[in-house]
Formats: C-alpha cells, sequence, structure tokens
C-alpha cells in the first residue's frame, strides 16, 4: 500500500504541531492568562490561553504570525522575538500588549 502525499504532508504537519505545543506547554504552563494564536506557514495554528496549549485556530486576541524556522528559533531561544517582528519574519495581528508580555515569558 503506497501512502498518499496528503497523508504524508498532513502527518508530518501534525507532528510539527504536537512538538510545538508540548515545547510551549514546557515553557508556560498549562494556562496563560491571556489569549494568543501562534499561525505557522503550512503547519497549522496553536493557541494559548487560559485553558491551556492546543492545536487550535480558534479567535484569540492576539495572532502571531511566522514560518515554522523562526517559530522554532523563538521556541529554542535562538530568535528574539522583538528582532524577529522588527526584521518582518514575525508579525502581529491584534493586541500589541498580549505580543510583549508573551514575548517576556519566552
Amino acid at each position: 500500500m503506497q501512502l498518499s502525499v496528503t497523508f504524508l504532508r498532513e502527518t508530518k504537519m501534525s507532528t510539527i504541531i504536537d512538538k510545538a505545543v508540548a515545547a510551549i506547554t514546557e515553557k508556560v504552563g498549562a494556562s496563560y492568562d491571556g489569549s494568543i494564536k501562534f499561525a505557522i506557514a503550512d503547519e497549522g495554528s496553536i493557541v494559548m490561553d487560559a485553558g491551556g496549549v492546543r492545536a487550535s485556530d480558534d479567535e484569540t486576541s492576539c495572532t502571531l504570525s511566522a514560518d515554522a524556522e523562526t517559530f522554532e528559533g523563538i521556541l529554542s531561544g535562538d530568535v528574539n522575538p522583538t528582532s524577529a517582528f522588527m526584521t518582518g519574519k514575525l508579525s502581529v495581528d491584534g493586541d500589541m500588549s498580549e505580543a510583549m508580555k508573551l514575548a517576556a515569558v519566552l
């Protein structure tokens, strides 16, 4: 049986999102005092709020958008979120104070 390209792509995306959810949960804990979404280009979205960290596309007060490499760098500490924003690698849509609060945690 041959695996479809769609199945392989969805599995890869799921793995990236699952790893990111685990990494964010480790950094910020089981819940977050706010409402923020990470939109990772070609991968999916992660929401952080009082309900926890999860793969989701729910509405939030702030959305941070970046490619997977930038997002990975922010989580690992190799990329400064403020620098990523200033260089256009990270975009913020919505409540900027939420983004600044999160940058202090990451």
